[in-house]
């Protein structure tokens, strides 16, 4: 079942490692199918350079069990079930430990909007969350993982397709998209953007951007003002 699903999730994948985004076995991407009953995600711990569409793991949305595959899924899989339950226009999420978005999650600090490249696809400071409690770090820890990032975006009255991106602090980022693939360019750009705000940083620990020259960047190519590229 969903094959043509586990290819592309398959491929995205492939995507963080060819991105440089991953390492080992680091990180994973989900895609969900478009009746949203059913994930695809890669299996736990198994190696990017070994894995097949036969190890795809297809999950029930709704029960969270594994309904076909050999493997168990990714142990992160609660974590994207709970973005897909919550926001019905995510189709796809990835999670990395990208070295620099990592930084961000380990300082509990956002990755600010400081520049047009940032601007361009996150319209606002990508949010770093608050720390999970001792007990729910110990009872459910990947569901309230979950839980915690619905919980920062609700805090912030921000739509989560606007901002394609979070930090879960002392932990990582976690990106979503329309699409599995949407969600691995987020997550490389993420990635980007926060190594250029560490540098900004750096320079100028005061640095800034106007909110008018976001809204600017991110409406056009965003939404009913979009100008940017071609017509589709």
């Amino acid at each position: 079942m969903l094959n043509d699903l586990k290819k592309r999730v398959l491929e995205a994948n492939l995507e963080l490692v060819r991105q440089g985004l991953v390492i080992y076995t680091w990180g994973n991407v989900s895609g969900i199918d478009p009746n949203r009953e059913y994930m695809v995600i890669k299996p736990s711990g198994v190696d990017y350079g070994s894995m097949t569409v036969s190890d795809m793991a297809v999950v029930d949305v709704r029960s969270g069990k594994v309904v076909e595959g050999d493997r168990r899924p990714s142990s992160d899989t609660p974590t994207h079930l709970e973005l897909y339950r919550k926001y019905p226009n995510i189709g796809g999420v990835v999670h990395t430990h990208s070295v620099h978005a990592v930084a961000f999650a380990q300082a509990g600090l956002p990755i600010q909007a400081l520049g047009t490249t940032h601007a361009d696809y996150f319209c606002g400071d990508i949010p770093c969350t608050r720390a999970l409690t001792r007990e729910e770090t110990q009872t459910e820890y990947e569901a309230n993982t979950g839980k915690v990032i619905v919980e920062t975006f609700n805090g912030l009255n921000a739509d989560p397709m606007a901002i394609p991106g979070v930090v879960v602090k002392n932990h990582g980022p976690f990106s979503w998209g329309k699409d599995p693939e949407e969600a691995v360019y987020h997550a490389a750009v993420m990635e980007k953007v926060a190594e250029m705000n560490l540098k900004t940083l750096l320079l100028n620990p005061n640095a800034s951007m106007e909110t008018y020259l976001l809204e600017k960047h991110f409406k056009r190519k965003h939404g009913p003002e979009a100008y940017y590229g071609q017509k589709q």
